[in-house]
Order: structure tokens, then sequence, then C-alpha cells
């Protein structure tokens, strides 16, 4: 049976489960590979993107989240699996800095103080409202072209229940707070989430 489909309480610790585990020089080198894209983009030059293993360079849906002394300065991620993690990182770590429409693009100045966070997600399954568990289920609804998603972490920093969690999902969707009682789809996901050090969950 898919760990999707577990009802139950959960404890924050679980946000840090996801498949699949990442050794530490594969974080290390994810890591740089998105502070170092966001450098070669303000100094205007070309990132040579290569896998640094096989293993990053499986699809896999991922988000990066970018913090300015202790305050998110920017997140955008890809909720499917569209390219290869190293790329994925590399673009959404771009992207995080330079199109994230609630901020202004980063400047050189402020790039030797970013902090990253990725959230590596496993695949994206179908889920009943009440088999999904804070701490652990990352959620999408979805109703035609409309789509709201929040990583696991989120729901535990904002002190949401389950419903609130449904809700709230709903709400960044632009839909009714109760559309997943009706027509909309619910998808779940798990993340392995990795940071700098000192670095705050991302949301």
């Amino acid at each position: 049976m898919s760990r999707l489909s577990k009802s139950g309480s959960a404890s924050a610790a679980r946000v840090a489960e996801a498949a699949p585990k990442f050794t530490a020089p594969d974080r290390a080198a994810l890591l740089h590979l998105a502070h170092d894209s966001i450098l070669a983009a303000l100094e205007h030059r070309q990132l040579d993107l290569k896998a640094p293993t096989p293993h990053l360079a499986e699809p896999r849906g991922v988000f990066t989240t970018l913090y300015l002394h202790g305050d998110l300065r920017g997140c955008v991620g890809y909720p499917l699996p569209i390219a290869p993690l190293y790329r994925a990182v590399a673009e959404t770590a771009q992207a995080a800095g330079f199109d994230d429409p609630r901020f202004s693009p980063v400047t050189k100045s402020e790039a030797e103080h970013l902090a990253v966070s990725l959230s590596v997600l496993s695949p994206l399954e179908p889920i009943q409202a009440e088999d999904v568990e804070i701490g652990y289920h990352g959620l999408v609804v979805t109703a035609g072209k409309r789509r709201g998603l929040f990583l696991p972490q989120v729901p535990i920093e904002q002190h949401w229940d389950r419903t609130t969690f449904l809700e709230e999902t709903c709400r960044k969707a632009g839909l009714h707070k109760d559309a997943y009682l009706h027509d909309a789809t619910l998808q779940a996901f798990t993340a392995e989430i990795f940071n700098d050090p000192g670095t705050k969950e991302s949301r």
C-alpha cells in the first residue's frame, strides 16, 4: 500500500521523510548549484550544467526557496518531474531569484547573503481528504485550469489542522474553500527537504 493512502496524525519530524534519499555530497552539490545559478545570471555568464552524479539526473519535481536574513525572498518550483533534478534546481533557483512576482529581482549585493532550501518532491498521487497527514503530505488541489499547491512544511509553520490545510490550498487555487469536497481533484506528495545551515524551511 502506498504511504500516500495512510491516515492518522504525523509529527513535524516526518516533514524530512521522502524518497529518494540524498547523500551529504548530493545535497551539497545541489545547494551549490542553486547558488551558482543565481550568480551566473547576475554575472551574465553561461552556467555549465552537468549532472554531478547519475542519481541527480533523474527527473524530479523540486521547489527552491530563498531566504535573506531569515525572511522569505522567493520560492518557485516544478511540482511535476519535467526535467532532470540538477537542471530543475538550476532553473527554479533562477526563477525564485528573479521571477517570483511577489519580490523584486535579487541583487548582486543580496546574492552572497542568500540561504537556499530545496524540497525534492515524490510523484503526485491521488488522495482522499481524510487521508491527508499534516507534516507528511504536500497537497495539490486542481479544478479545471486552477491549481493550488502547498509544501508539507507549510501547515506546520502556519499551525493549520487538516481542514484548514485543505481549505487554504483551495483558496490558493482561487477556489471556494470547500472545493475539495466537491469537484476539485486532490493529489498528495512527500518532500525531502534540505537547506543551507541555519536556513528556515521553505513554504
